[in-house]
């Protein structure tokens, strides 16, 4: 299960350093969530050589950070384990929402939605 110390943990193991300060590394996030480059940067809404090659640049480090919120919040909600809450947060159809997964409602900038609908799960919402 994730609970707020595993998501500083989560950020430990993201966190890379470059330009002689710390950011979330793009390229562990793709490997950790199983995407390619190109789905990531798409999501991102950056081309795929900014990823490689700006890694820093503040439209990733934002996405990072949203998409890491969210799947945080999947796991705390489903209190699964990461593999758990990624596959959720990638997979899972959210009915109030088209149906749409957590991680294309990121993408579309909504990630308010998502974490205010598990928000309501968890205070005992169904449905």
């Amino acid at each position: 299960m994730i609970a707020a110390a595993q998501g500083g943990e989560l950020i430990a193991f993201l966190s890379d350093s470059t330009g002689g300060y710390q950011i979330l590394s793009p390229v562990k996030f793709i490997e950790m969530m199983g995407l390619d480059i190109a789905s990531f940067a798409r999501d991102a809404h950056v081309h795929q050589s900014t990823v490689i090659h700006a890694p820093a640049a503040q439209s990733i480090q934002s996405h990072l950070r949203v998409s890491l919120q969210v799947l945080v919040a999947v796991a705390t909600a489903s209190e699964g384990d990461l593999q758990d809450a990624i596959f959720r947060y990638r997979n899972e159809p959210l009915a109030p929402f088209d149906y749409k997964t957590a991680e294309s409602l990121v993408a579309e900038g909504r990630a308010a939605d998502v974490l205010n609908l598990l928000e309501s799960f968890q205070a005992g919402f169904v449905g």
